[in-house]
């Protein structure tokens, strides 16, 4: 067995190449695992019994169902950091027709609150996760603090992808 370095494992050599290839190292990283969280999300609501939701529906639902308060439409689409309200929108149409939400009003804005369907739901799928997934996880014997520190990391770097992607518009 040698002993020699291969480098970090991207997708992109080209743009591990350059400066920090570390990055893109993270960004691969960042892609398997978005990709595999959202096909968790749909194996696991369709395991709750709604086959028919995709990744970004069962977001909001949880985004709705959070602290059990009615939610503005641009305030779900704040803390998911969605920046195309129409998808959250469809959504959320998705979610009433389902029975899962229901639409109300604060003043002149339109809210969404998770009904009692939903809430049940939401319930269902965390006992599915705490069975399926925080077993497993727990099993690699993770300590709390890393997780944290990984989460804490990847939203700083979200921050940073937020402003390049800012630079980037304005040229």
């Amino acid at each position: 067995m040698s002993d020699t370095y291969l480098g970090p494992v991207v997708s992109s050599a080209h743009l591990a190449s350059g400066s920090f290839p570390e990055i893109s190292e993270l960004e691969f990283g960042m892609t398997l695992a978005g990709n595999a969280f959202h096909r968790w999300m749909v194996r696991a609501i369709a395991m709750a019994g709604y086959p028919e939701l995709g990744a970004l529906d069962v977001l909001v639902l949880h985004s709705v169902y959070h602290r059990d308060r009615p939610k503005k439409l641009a305030d779900i689409c704040l803390v998911l950091n969605i920046e195309d309200t129409h998808t959250v929108n469809y959504a959320v149409k998705k979610l009433i027709k389902a029975g899962l939400v229901r639409d109300g009003r604060q003043g002149k804005e339109k809210t969404v609150a998770v009904t009692e369907k939903g809430a049940a739901t939401c319930e269902h799928y965390r006992e599915i996760r705490e069975g399926l997934l925080l077993r497993a996880v727990g099993d690699l014997g993770l300590e709390p603090e890393q997780v944290s520190r990984l989460a804490s990391l990847l939203r700083l770097m979200s921050g940073q992808y937020d402003q390049a992607a800012r630079a980037a518009t304005t040229y």
